[in-house]
């Protein structure tokens, strides 16, 4: 009998910055009814599960993930009506829905935080993380914010300093206090009563700090490294404390308790022996948890051999893998390979046929390339802190600073303001290049384009049970190395041979019994030899191996 996968482990994801995807108001900024106009697009290329970055009300000095209301909307993105349709709407096309929540800091604009900071005695005197300082403009110990400098911030009306793991204006809420837990609960709970199918948790890693302020250990490293350290400290006592861990189990058996089935994912930078704490022994923890190996890609058959192999020798079943190429705050993937067509083809090959959950960016469908915008420039907070340093230093150092520009408006059309916004009307964003270059309008009517592909993609992954839940064997890393990226996908009822090859030359491989369904490139196939040609790549199903 064939094993019943929820629906999470086979679905596909796709990201929406929501101020940045479709704009109904005429003002430049998208907005919730946009999102619904175009939930037949996004149904039609064939994703299953939308991703919505933050709309929740919030002064948007962060753009969302400074949270000011929790249960409110932000009006540039809309009403509550607008959410409660955008719900309905979703699930009358038979998809779901996964809203980015932020647990562990609001806004200092949020009420909590303005009563909080007013006083060392008002009922929410300790719902953020207060701390005397070791004199005079001297913070309580050296625990640094992700973004880099102190997490500590003075405040003089209560004469004390808090603490941000992000940036100054994001205090970090006090999950060691009972009533602060509760509270958020009852905020999950809310939006899942209203049907929302599960939740992306925001830097769900840094959520609880060690309860005894130790100062964090040095380390040689000034570059930082997925939160584990930076800025020339380990971040042993600000990041995955075992309570971090407690948490995602407790919030598990909170969405365990609805029905349908609700899912969680969790944005958190740790080895992978952490990481497979947070998903629990049998995955009775968070159900999936990003993985960032894919985001520093080479283009070469031998690393993502060797990505993969890594994914299925510490994420087996019940694991599952989260195959992510970029998002709001990463470089544009495609301008890592020049902007070419037939490089990125192979890329989304990979990730919509390899053992895992995919989760596709806004705009990566059609090749939207990064924007240009100088860190001077920046309306990103982080990148206005970096503003006076010159770009050779910023990539020596391998830093991103400045979001703007993977956050660019959508193309749809190459019209004036893009299908994005109204004829003359400014975006919040500039484009990040003329419309006319990558489009969703001119890609639909070209039958070779990237869109397309996406589409053939990911309607093919959508019927084929093999590569939405079945197992992965690598082919021998040999044939990597020449430059043929090879696995087969297999499920009770089918099996496919997935080849790639990454380079600019034909490469011939054995492939017996098999029928090509889905390629790329030119590709030539007589008896048991199939002849890849260079930047090319098939999906083959195989003979039936049950007989």
């Amino acid at each position: 009998m064939a094993q019943e996968f929820p629906w999470w482990k086979k679905t596909t994801i796709y990201q929406i910055y929501p101020r940045s995807y479709h704009d109904t108001q005429g003002d430049g900024i998208g907005d919730l009814p946009g999102i619904i106009e175009k939930l037949d697009y996004i149904q039609d290329l064939g994703f299953d599960t939308l991703w919505i970055s933050p709309f929740f009300a919030s002064p948007q000095r962060d753009w969302g993930y400074d949270v000011s209301g929790y249960r409110k909307i932000a009006p540039a993105y809309g009403t509550m009506d607008d959410v409660d349709r955008l719900i309905d709407e979703v699930h009358s096309r038979n998809m779901k829905v996964l809203f980015d929540l932020v647990l562990n800091h609001t806004s200092d604009q949020h009420p909590w935080f303005l009563t909080s900071s007013a006083s060392r005695d008002n009922p929410k005197s300790d719902w953020y993380i207060w701390q005397d300082g070791q004199g005079k403009g001297r913070p309580p110990n050296n625990w640094k914010a992700i973004p880099g400098g102190s997490g500590w911030h003075y405040h003089p009306a209560r004469d004390q300093w808090y603490y941000a793991s992000f940036l100054p204006f994001q205090p970090d809420l006090n999950w060691r206090n009972p009533a602060v837990k509760k509270e958020m609960f009852q905020v999950a709970k809310f939006w899942l009563d209203k049907g929302v199918d599960g939740f992306r948790l925001d830097i769900f890693h840094a959520i609880y700090k060690a309860a005894h302020f130790q100062d964090n250990p040095f380390h040689w490293s000034f570059v930082p490294k997925d939160d584990e350290y930076g800025f020339f400290t380990e971040w042993k006592y600000t990041v995955s404390q075992p309570e971090a861990i407690d948490l995602a189990h407790a919030l598990r058996q909170l969405l365990d308790s609805y029905s349908p089935e609700r899912f969680l994912i969790g944005e958190i930078f740790a080895e992978d022996s952490l990481i497979k704490k947070y998903l629990g022994d049998e995955n009775e923890g968070l159900q999936a948890i990003f993985l960032w190996d894919l985001m520093d890609f080479a283009f070469r058959a031998d690393y993502f051999w060797e990505v993969l192999d890594h994914y299925e020798t510490c994420y087996p079943e019940p694991y599952t893998p989260v195959l992510v190429l970029g998002n709001h705050d990463s470089r544009r993937w495609i301008d890592r390979i020049g902007g070419e067509s037939a490089k990125a083809k192979l890329i989304s090959l990979l990730q919509l046929t390899a053992r895992g959950l995919p989760v596709i960016y806004y705009g990566e469908e059609i090749g939207l390339p990064e924007g240009n915008i100088p860190a001077r420039d920046s309306l990103d907070p982080v990148g206005q802190r970096y503003a006076w340093a010159p770009n050779w230093l910023l990539d020596a150092l391998n830093l991103y600073v400045n979001r703007d520009n993977c956050r660019t408006p959508m193309a749809w059309n190459s019209a004036m303001g893009a299908g994005f916004t109204a004829p003359g009307t400014a975006p919040w964003l500039p484009f990040s290049a003329d419309p006319a270059r990558a489009n969703v309008k001119d890609q639909s009517e070209d039958p070779d384009s990237l869109l397309n592909w996406y589409r053939t993609l990911l309607q093919f992954r959508s019927k084929t049970p093999a590569l939405q839940s079945g197992s992965l064997l690598l082919l021998p890393r040999v044939l990597a190395r020449k430059g043929v990226l090879g696995f087969i996908r297999q499920s009770d009822s089918d099996q496919y041979q997935i080849l790639i090859n990454f380079t600019t030359k034909p490469i011939t491989v054995d492939l017996p019994g098999a029928k090509i369904k889905v390629q790329t490139g030119k590709i030539s196939h007589t008896g048991y030899k199939l002849t890849l040609g260079g930047q090319a790549g098939c999906i083959a199903r195989l003979a039936d191996h049950r007989k």
